[in-house]
C-alpha cells in the first residue's frame, strides 16, 4: 500500500471516523441538566495552568460548547483562565463549588497529578463528564478506584492521551493490525526535553497570590518552594517524573497498537545528573517485556531537546517510525539509499494538525451521544500504570514482575 497525498489518507481513514449528534440525557448521581440538540455544552476548567488553557482554547473553538467557570488556587492562572470564559463566567477558588452548579455539564481537569483522582471522582459523582489530563493517577491503587467511579456513574471521561484521536496514529494502528510489519518483537521509544534551560528562565512565584495549602491538598504539609510549584512533575509528592509525564503518551500508543495493556516485567536505570534538586531523575532508561512476546525500551533525558520524542516499531517485515509530526514505514529487503541509514520510504504521512483538536471534538461528541470516547478512563489508567511500574522498578533497584490479572507486583 502506498499513501501519497492527504486526500488518499483521509479516504483511508474515513471508514474509522466516528460521528455523533442528537439529544442526550446526562444521567448520573448529580441530577445534571438535560441537553437538547441545540444546547451548548457548558464546561468548567479545574486547574487553569498552561496545558489546561491550551486545551481549553480548543474547547472554545467548538460552536457546541462554552466555558462558564474557571477554578484555580493561583491568582495569575485564574486570571489567564478567565480570558477563555464567557462574559458571565465565574471564577472559583474551591472546585467543589463548581461541581455544585447544576448548569455545568463537563469539566476539564488540568490540575497537578496528585489532584487528579479526587477531582475526577468528585466530578463524576456530581453528574459531570470529564476531560482529564494525563497521567490520570498518582499511584497505581488510585486507578481501580477511578475506573469503578466512572463505571458506577456512567459518566463520559476522556483521558488526555490524544494520539488515539490523531489521524496518522490511527493509520499507524491500522497498518500494524494489517500485518504490514510482520511480527513486531522490539519497540523503542524516546523523549528528550531541555528543562535546564527552562529552569534558568522560570520566573519566581508571587506567593501572596497563591493558596499553597489548597494547592498541596492531599500531599504532605511542607513549606512553600517555588521550584516544587513550577516543576511539580518532578517531585514525588505531586507526580511521577519523566516515566509518567512523558512515557505515558508513548506507552499508550504501544499498548494500543499491540493489544497488550500491561507489561509482565520491568527494569529501570536512572539518575539525577544535572537537576539534582528534583526527586525524580533527569536521565532514564527503562526496559519492559510484554506477554505478546515483544520488548519495549524507553530512553529519556531533560538536559537536551534535539530529536524530541517518538516511537519505532520494528517488525520482521517492516519498521514503522512515528511521532507527532509524521509517520514512515520502511520495508525489509529493499536496497538501501547511498549515504543513508534507511532504505527508501514506502509510506510517508505528515500530520495535518494537533490531534488534541480531534480528541476534544471526540469528547464533546460523546458528551452528547453517551458513547465511549477514544481514550476512556481504563486505557488512561493502563498507560499511566506502566509508567508507575517503571518507577517502582527504579525504587526497588531490580527487575520487577507484574501480574496484571491479579494486580500483583513481585
Amino acid at each position: 500500500m502506498e499513501i501519497t497525498s492527504n486526500k488518499s489518507r483521509r479516504d483511508f481513514l474515513k471508514k474509522s471516523a466516528i460521528g455523533a449528534a442528537g439529544t442526550a440525557v446526562l444521567g448520573g448521581w448529580g441530577n445534571p441538566r438535560v441537553l437538547g440538540a441545540n444546547d451548548r455544552i457548558r464546561v468548567a476548567i479545574l486547574g487553569s495552568g498552561g496545558r489546561a488553557r491550551g486545551v481549553g482554547n480548543i474547547f472554545t473553538q467548538s460552536p457546541d460548547c462554552e466555558i462558564v467557570a474557571i477554578c484555580d488556587v493561583y491568582q495569575p492562572n485564574l486570571e489567564e483562565g478567565m480570558k477563555l470564559a464567557t462574559k458571565d463566567g465565574k471564577s472559583y477558588l474551591d472546585y467543589r463549588e463548581v461541581l455544585d452548579r447544576k448548569d455545568i455539564d463537563a469539566v476539564l481537569i488540568g490540575s497537578p497529578d496528585h489532584w487528579h483522582k479526587q477531582m475526577m471522582i468528585d466530578a463524576v459523582r456530581a453528574g459531570k463528564d470529564a476531560y482529564l489530563e494525563k497521567p490520570i493517577i498518582h499511584s497505581i491503587p488510585e486507578g481501580a478506584e477511578m475506573v469503578r467511579a466512572v463505571e458506577e456513574t456512567k459518566r463520559v471521561v476522556q483521558t488526555g492521551t490524544q494520539q488515539r484521536s490523531w489521524d496518522h496514529y490511527i493509520l499507524g494502528k491500522q497498518l500494524v493490525e494489517s500485518g504490514k510489519l510482520g511480527k513486531v518483537i522490539y519497540v523503542h521509544t524516546y523523549w528528550y526535553q531541555n528543562l535546564v534551560r527552562y529552569r534558568a528562565a522560570a520566573s519566581q512565584v508571587d506567593i501572596s497570590k497563591l493558596d499553597w495549602k489548597r494547592w498541596l491538598g492531599s500531599a504532605p504539609d511542607q513549606p512553600f518552594d517555588w521550584l516544587k510549584f513550577r516543576f511539580w512533575r518532578h517531585y514525588r509528592d505531586f507526580a511521577g517524573g519523566i516515566l509518567t509525564d512523558l512515557l505515558t503518551h508513548w506507552i499508550d500508543v504501544i499498548q494500543w497498537y499491540l493489544g497488550e495493556p500491561a507489561p509482565k516485567s520491568v527494569s529501570t536505570m536512572a539518575q539525577r545528573y544535572i537537576l539534582k534538586e528534583w526527586d525524580w531523575p533527569d536521565a532514564v532508561t527503562a526496559s519492559m517485556e510484554f506477554p505478546g512476546d515483544f520488548m519495549v525500551t524507553f530512553t529519556g533525558a531533560y538536559h537536551a531537546s534535539i530529536g524530541d520524542g517518538g516511537i519505532e516499531f520494528r517488525g520482521t517485515q517492516a519498521t514503522l517510525i512515528i511521532d507527532r509530526e509524521h509517520m514512515a514505514v520502511y520495508s525489509e529487503g529493499q536496497k538501501w539509499i547511498p549515504n543513508s541509514t534507511f532504505p527508501p520510504t514506502e509510506i510517508f504521512v505528515r500530520s495535518e494538525h494537533d490531534g488534541t483538536i480531534d480528541h476534544v471534538k471526540n469528547f464533546l461528541e460523546c458528551v452528547r451521544s453517551r458513547k465511549t470516547p477514544t481514550a476512556p478512563v481504563q486505557v488512561g489508567f493502563e498507560a499511566a500504570r506502566t509508567g508507575w511500574l517503571a518507577n517502582i522498578a527504579l525504587d526497588r533497584g531490580k527487575r520487577i514482575e507484574f501480574d496484571a490479572r491479579n494486580n500483583k507486583i513481585s
